[in-house]
């Protein structure tokens, strides 16, 4: 019972942290791109109550979101209408579920992540997050509209397109740490390197390819405003269009945080005693990750204000006669290289 007590209080610390979380990653943004256009960005909102550079403005979006009218079109196919934003926000916080928010082990005084001991770690995120694709198709196809149609098209042939060099992009470091399970990499790296001096070719494949899983320009084809109006959710309005937004900066979040663990050594940082597992240790390991998502996440956002949308041909391209190619290669070649090495060892 104290168990699922504890668990269930987990779910909650997470989920009420990453929705206020998102509040605020989306005046992250706005600043950052006031500074990219010399711009000033949200300023007002709060200084009535002597709040400074504008941060009650999440909150103020987020009633806008709520006591916005509804509306429902009705040439809509309803019920799959309603159900599209639902799947989109579901597949997206479900993948916090093994997400090791700090260090995780039996000799810890706490496990900060939801499920521990999951030794299928990446491939549960990879397949959940794959379920969201589904909610940008259905939100286009039910809309009855044509822009939010091929919204919905394009953004199943891209999401369909980078998942493949996504998942193998990973594998090298799978194979290097002999797990799929995000803790023992962790460790792995704690012990050895940082994933990103064995890997730097599935670093950056994993990370051009976490762009187009998030819609994240420059490749944000199924919305591309100046093209489809808004794409997938043209027709969507009040708190059904925040729940896509709302999903797509949890899945930057996800991959921020793949991208710590997977190749930037999770918690690890040069110098810091890794045998520790006091509370302030545990503080301090959580802190060093968390510093390093957050950094990832601006890179994120400085690249949108940085670089144009491509072409949707370039975009395909892209994935198919580059990223895909380079993906098999770096697995061929990591392959190769550890077998030589196990080999060795065992010699």
């Amino acid at each position: 019972m104290l168990v699922f007590l504890g668990i269930l209080l987990k779910i909650l610390i997470v989920v009420n942290v990453a929705m206020g979380v998102v509040a605020y990653l989306i005046w992250v943004e706005r600043k950052v791109a006031a500074y990219a256009q010399d711009r000033i960005g949200p300023n007002r909102c709060g200084s009535e109550f002597m709040v400074p550079f504008g941060l009650l403005q999440p909150l103020a979006d987020g009633a806008k979101m709520l006591l916005k009218e509804d509306v429902i079109p009705g040439y809509v196919s309803k019920p799959v209408y309603i159900l599209a934003p639902l799947i989109a926000i579901v597949a997206a916080m479900i993948g916090f579920a093994v997400v090791p928010f700090g260090p995780v082990g039996p000799d810890q005084w706490m496990n900060f992540q939801i499920a521990p001991n999951v030794n299928i770690g990446i491939l549960y995120v990879f397949a959940v997050g794959s379920l969201a694709v589904y909610g940008v198709v259905l939100a286009g196809w039910a809309s009855n509209n044509k822009y939010a149609f091929l919204g919905g098209l394009r953004s199943s042939a891209q999401l369909i397109s980078y998942e493949i060099p996504l998942g193998m992009s990973i594998l090298g470091m799978v194979l290097i740490a002999g797990s799929l399970d995000l803790n023992t990499i962790v460790n792995w790296q704690d012990n050895h390197v940082w994933g990103i001096v064995v890997q730097p070719l599935g670093f950056l494949l994993f990370l051009v390819s976490g762009f187009a899983e998030t819609n994240r320009l420059p490749f944000d084809l199924p919305e591309s405003e100046q093209e489809l109006v808004g794409g997938f959710h043209t027709e969507y309005s009040a708190m059904k269009f925040g729940m896509f937004f709302l999903g797509e900066y949890l899945h930057v979040i996800t991959v921020s945080f793949l991208i710590a663990v997977l190749f930037l050594g999770g918690w690890d940082l040069p110098g810091l005693n890794q045998e520790q597992t006091s509370v302030i240790s545990s503080l301090i390991k959580m802190t060093v990750l968390l510093i390093k998502v957050a950094v990832i996440i601006l890179i994120i956002m400085w690249v949108r204000w940085t670089l144009p949308r491509f072409r949707y041909d370039q975009l395909m391209d892209l994935a198919w006669k580059s990223m895909i190619p380079l993906s098999i290669v770096n697995l061929v070649a990591t392959s190769g290289i550890v077998q030589l090495v196990y080999s060795y060892s065992a010699s």
